[in-house]
């Protein structure tokens, strides 16, 4: 397992240009041929990014689910990963035992646990870019929970080029607490706020369905950190 990637972050940062051409997919700010010869599983095989979460598809047992045609993978990183063992599972042994120098480590998971942890990410139909909008609307993932998953303005991150301004547009991929929020949601009370992350690479076509990767701040099965 490579928990710790050395990539700089600011690799895998998603900017969605209004030139960008809607058969493309985003990575890094540039536009990519969204083709690849392969299996979802194989994509993955191709980047160290994802180093663990192969451990984890394989441990759980989960690659013809990851594989069977029409799925979308909404992939959470290695360092989503290890955000959860370590800022979660390892964060609630140390305080259940006392012990601030406990250590805990992927290999440790109860891997049967996962399994609709994972199913969470998965989706029975293809969700790209193109039919998405800023309402977004609720998905069922495999596990049978709803996701809301919607593409969005982010006027924070607008600048400028060639004279225009540009507001980039994000897939953002959300487990909805009560209502769905607006993009700022500030205003809301923490204990009310949505739980959504952003995609920072969206439309890889494999031959098995959709891939959108989730940014690397995420923390898999969108769990919280003891306080």
């Amino acid at each position: 397992m490579q928990p710790y990637i050395k990539w700089p972050l600011f690799a895998l940062l998603i900017i969605a240009f209004a030139s960008c051409k809607k058969n493309d997919y985003l990575v890094g700010g540039s536009t990519h041929n969204p083709q690849f010869n392969g299996t979802t599983y194989e994509y993955l095989k191709t980047n160290p990014l994802f180093d663990t979460l192969l451990l984890l598809i394989d441990k759980t047992g989960m690659q013809e689910e990851v594989n069977a045609a029409g799925t979308t993978f909404f992939a959470p990183t290695d360092y989503a990963i290890q955000n959860y063992v370590k800022k979660v599972v390892q964060a609630r042994k140390r305080l259940e035992a006392n012990d601030e120098n406990l250590v805990f480590e992927f290999g440790e998971l109860d891997f049967d646990l996962l399994k609709d942890s994972l199913r969470a990410y998965l989706f029975g139909e293809k969700i790209e870019r193109t039919g998405l909008n800023e309402t977004g609307q609720f998905f069922t993932a495999k596990d049978t929970e709803q996701r809301h998953i919607s593409l969005r303005e982010d006027p924070t991150g607008e600048y400028q080029t060639g004279g225009l301004t540009i507001v980039p547009e994000y897939i953002y991929f959300s487990k909805v607490i009560g209502a769905v929020d607006p993009v700022d949601n500030s205003d809301v009370p923490e204990a009310e706020r949505d739980l959504r992350v952003v995609a920072q690479t969206t439309g890889i076509l494999t031959t098995t369905g959709v891939l959108h990767v989730l940014s690397n701040t995420h923390i898999f099965t969108f769990a919280t950190e003891p306080k």
